[in-house]
């Protein structure tokens, strides 16, 4: 749709029959006085001035309580649909349709608090009956409603409908996951655009059975079943809660599917969020992470997460270098780690690399490998040396860091200092590399 668009006067180029090209001006009462545009959905406040609704609800919703004409007050937030204006809009479109110009479509009326509420009743009382195919089409109906507008969406989260749908969840998961696979998939799916949940959500949808209900979904759903399913998971892992840590990895095959999602790295989404979810599982202070660990180790995450970090973007590096790094926390794991040819040069190619948290992570398993290797530690600092290991820390600490890092990178420079006349090879690698992140 062209709006805004004039058509310019040429005094040396006329249209057949002589007639010069005319300008094509929207009027000033069909244009917001917010964003100046030509109005699709005019709505009146209690001031009297007319509006697009959509720039008149971002106006309100960045905080601002007063009419932005008339700079009064508004005490009244309803919004009236202008009708007539609206019409009158339409008819002037159909008119200018050989400029370019296309009819605004009648807009929908957004829903309300009462509209939601209502429905999220009957969800309530579909789940707790068990009746799958009435509760598939209320959430259907539900995500009809958010597809129409930013706004309907935002009125389905604020109205509790993240609440409802989680437990709604958990009872079908309790029930039967193979029973209530097409309702509790569709769940999933309208649970997906409500994130992040709030508390009485994350309960309901943390619950051993939802956990199970998701991890079987990952095994035998589709691509985008699975991708909704992981993303629900880290989503889950993100609260920090140790109970669903240790919940999630008691279930039986979850750790062999999160390292072959990030094996194969069937879709960018999968590859990180089960990426996120393996952080979340091994970085927990339970007694559950160390058990992790050592499980990843023995399931060959370790070379994994080396092949990713050969050639993968930020966002990649940085979540595959936390989990090497944490790993390396472990006896197994620096033992497979001194195994692979590529774990130091590549810990070393990505400082100053990538960025500040790479370099974060890079030099803190340097510092576990180099530091806590037992036999095998000798051979981290000849492999250390050789690829220019000792330059880079320095600049590291010349650039700047925080004072963790600084401290495993000074400590790392004493260990490493009393080798370099025998075994120190300058690597071009990081010869131009002065900036800071």
């Amino acid at each position: 749709m062209v709006l805004g668009w004039r058509r310019r006067k040429n005094s040396n180029s006329h249209r057949k029959g002589g007639k010069p090209n005319m300008e094509l001006v929207i009027p000033n009462h069909f244009r917001c006085p917010i964003s100046l545009d030509l109005m699709k959905d005019p709505v009146t406040l209690s001031t009297g001035i007319t509006y697009d609704r959509e720039s008149v609800e971002r106006w309100f919703d960045e905080g601002n309580f007063t009419c932005p004409v008339t700079n009064q007050i508004v005490r009244n937030f309803d919004m009236i649909p202008n009708h007539s204006l609206r019409m009158m809009i339409q008819d002037w479109c159909v008119e200018n349709r050989q400029h370019g110009v296309e009819r605004i479509p009648t807009p929908r009326i957004p829903i309300s608090p009462i509209e939601v509420g209502d429905l999220l009743l009957q969800v309530k009382v579909s789940a707790n009956g068990l009746d799958q195919y009435g509760c598939l089409e209320l959430v259907q109906k539900m995500e009809r409603w958010g597809a129409e507008s930013e706004r309907n969406k935002r009125c389905i989260v604020d109205n509790g409908a993240p609440g409802a749908l989680a437990s709604a969840f958990d009872a079908f998961a309790n029930d039967s996951v193979e029973r209530n696979v097409a309702v509790l998939e569709e769940i999933l799916s309208a649970l997906n655009w409500m994130f992040p949940l709030q508390l009485e959500a994350q309960k309901s949808l943390g619950s051993l059975a939802s956990l199970r209900c998701m991890v079987w979904f990952l095994k035998h759903q589709d691509l985008q079943g699975k991708e909704k399913s992981i993303v629900a998971l880290r989503e889950l892992l993100s609260f920090g809660d140790d109970k669903l840590v240790e919940a999630l990895s008691q279930i039986e095959g979850v750790n062999e599917l999160l390292v072959e999602f990030i094996s194969k790295r069937i879709s960018p989404t999968i590859t990180k969020a089960s990426l996120r979810v393996v952080w979340y599982l091994v970085s927990s202070s339970s007694h559950s992470g160390e058990k992790m660990k050592l499980a990843f180790v023995e399931l060959g995450l370790v070379s994994s997460l080396l092949d990713i970090l050969i050639d993968s973007e930020k966002s990649l590096c940085e979540k595959a270098l936390a989990i090497l790094d944490s790993l390396c926390s472990c006896e197994e794991g620096r033992e497979i780690a001194y195994g692979n040819d590529l774990t130091i040069p590549l810990l070393v190619k990505k400082l100053l690399r990538v960025s500040a948290l790479t370099t974060d992570y890079s030099v803190s398993a340097i510092w576990k490998l180099c530091k806590f290797g037992d036999k095998d530690e000798g051979k981290a600092l000849v492999e250390a040396l050789q690829v220019g290991a000792f330059q880079k820390l320095l600049l590291v600490l010349q650039v700047g860091c925080g004072d963790d890092t600084k401290d495993k990178a000074t400590e790392l420079l004493k260990i490493l200092n009393p080798y370099r006349s025998e075994l120190e090879c300058i690597d071009s690698d990081f010869k131009n590399l002065k900036r800071s992140f």
